[in-house]
């Protein structure tokens, strides 16, 4: 069984966000799971793709969250 792993540096690129965030938002306890094999950090392709999965919203959710109709 192979398993992809993805670095902070592509974890940010697949993102388009920074690697000074990406390592905010690990610190602050946001976003997927990552594994740290002494200094190195990875973040298996699973659990980035799963965690994208629950963070997928519509606009139905915003107008919900926010009070607004239709």
């Amino acid at each position: 069984m192979s398993t992809t792993h993805l670095s902070t540096e592509q974890l940010a690129a697949r993102w388009d966000v920074t690697v000074d965030t990406i390592e905010r938002w690990r610190s602050e306890g946001i976003g997927p799971r990552y594994i740290k094999v002494t200094r190195a950090i990875r973040y298996r392709l699973s659990d980035v793709e799963a965690f994208e999965e629950v963070s997928v919203r519509s606009p139905e959710d915003t107008a919900a969250s926010t009070g607004a109709r239709a």
